[in-house]
């Protein structure tokens, strides 16, 4: 009898959704803000170009503010919340789209509502691709805990470029050209290197 595969992780447009959580005015002071934020707009950017759909929260938006405008999610319209995690204000969205294997996260903060989002996807049988250079954290230990422990839970820890790739599938797409030209910018350094380098036994 053949072995079982395991889940392989596959990103497809038709079936993947861009979740985008509480990139906040009052979040500016995170460490890695504006390079997080400039790589999820440039998920937003290849999303809307391939027609994946896109969510949008606010934390508490009347203490913590509207989504920063570098973002550029202007067309977005965003969800309120208190809760950690984005299902609950999203959950009218995901039973809409039965098709729906994949989401693809960015925002903050990684052990706060990126996890709690994460485990309430992974709950319902989604498969959960982590934007890591997207995410970031006020400190940089819960930060690394806290992908180490989405991994430990089965989601998929992926980098913007990685992702983006998988999604566009082919050189000959059409919207390939315009694609390209996003990802030829350089990635702002968000401090990942100093998270995975050397003997980490968190990712081990």
């Amino acid at each position: 009898m053949a072995a079982v595969r395991p889940c392989l992780g596959r990103v497809l447009p038709g079936s993947s959704i861009l979740f985008l959580c509480d990139m906040q005015e009052k979040f500016r002071h995170i460490m890695y803000f504006p390079q997080i934020v400039s790589v999820a707009a440039r998920m937003l950017k290849v999303a809307q170009l391939l027609e994946v759909p896109a969510m949008l929260t606010e934390q508490y938006p009347q203490g913590l503010g509207p989504t920063v405008p570098e973002l550029g999610a202007e067309g977005l319209q965003p969800l309120p919340k208190t809760c950690f995690s984005m299902v609950p204000v999203v959950q009218q969205e995901l039973d809409a789209r039965p098709q729906l294997r994949s989401v693809l996260l960015c925002g903050i903060e990684t052990q706060a509502c990126i996890l709690h989002t994460a485990l309430d996807l992974l709950d319902r049988g989604l498969q959960v691709h982590v934007v890591v250079d997207a995410c970031t954290s006020r400190s940089q230990v819960d930060r690394l805990v806290a992908l180490a422990r989405l991994r430990q839970s089965g989601a998929f820890l992926s980098t913007s470029e990685g992702l983006i790739l998988q999604l566009v599938g082919d050189a000959s797409h059409p919207q390939f050209k315009e694609i390209q030209k996003i990802i030829k910018e350089p990635v702002p350094d968000s401090g990942l290197l100093g998270l995975f380098q050397g003997q980490n036994p968190l990712f081990h």
